[in-house]
């Protein structure tokens, strides 16, 4: 069997920036064993798989290295710009997934992925998340599958240095922590910058995040009054996104580029 596999990064206008995905181009899926045996080999934090039905639309299903995600944004914007290379002519397009189904669309030179909103809710007190992250104090926060904590400053989120062990051990399963401040300093040209550390799902930091935004967007949304923002991820290699409330929909936007096209054995 011969798969066509492209590795893209997604959330950035040049290669070597934002977040790498596998994208991986199917018949039919094989079995879960396979599919995470492939995600294990490219080590990005996500692969995807993508199934063509019949009415246009396709099957979507996302792997981390060591687990089956149930939703995910920069793998799923760079399979919206695989297709687009590979001319699909069909948009808005739309994907079945984990999480219902999802649509990408074309916005001038971006990919605008509809994504459901998470907002997230009061949480109790949770020392050993803070301390795992290296921090002493900071506001918590519960979403359907992540963690939010949210600082003052954007340098108290780019200097983060967490204890990956310890946060491993905290019971996050597929979700992570996300860490969020107001742009400021650096970053005053972004409304909120982020960072999202999963070690639970083999994710130890990833670089630009597409679903955490499905939270940070209504927080930010009930916080200042705004619908529409500019996020910038704050990892070595960084991503930047654009984000609009739309009802109980969250609209996320961004780049994506092309490094590798080839095609897997098996």
């Amino acid at each position: 069997m011969s798969i066509p596999y492209y590795h893209v990064d997604s959330f950035t206008d040049e290669i070597f920036g934002g977040n790498p995905a596998g994208v991986c181009i199917l018949e039919a899926f094989p079995a879960d064993a396979v599919l995470k045996k492939i995600a294990a080999e490219n080590r990005h934090s996500e692969t995807a798989f993508v199934v063509a039905r019949s009415d246009g639309s396709f099957d979507l299903r996302w792997f981390t290295p060591v687990v089956e995600d149930d939703l995910c944004g920069h793998a799923t914007l760079a399979t919206a710009y695989i297709l687009w290379l590979r001319q699909h002519h069909d948009w808005p397009v739309c994907f079945h997934t984990r999480s219902g189904l999802l649509t990408v669309d074309r916005v001038d030179d971006l990919f605008e992925m509809d994504f459901p909103s998470r907002p997230p809710v009061r949480g109790e007190e949770w020392p050993e998340l803070l301390s795992a992250l290296g921090l002493e104090k900071g506001e918590i926060l519960r979403s359907v599958r992540d963690v939010l904590v949210v600082l003052d400053h954007t340098e108290q989120v780019q200097s983060l240095t967490p204890d990956f062990a310890a946060l491993a051990e905290l019971g996050l399963g597929i979700g992570g922590a996300i860490v969020t401040a107001p742009g400021d300093g650096d970053s005053s040209d972004v409304d909120y910058v982020c960072r999202l550390f999963a070690p639970s799902a083999g994710i130890n930091e990833d670089p630009a995040t597409g679903s955490i935004h499905c939270t940070l967007a209504p927080y930010w949304a009930e916080r200042t009054g705004k619908q529409a923002f500019q996020a910038r991820q704050l990892s070595a290699r960084g991503g930047r996104m654009q984000c609009r409330i739309a009802g109980d929909r969250v609209k996320i936007s961004g780049c994506a580029r092309l490094y590798l096209e080839g095609a897997i054995h098996l």
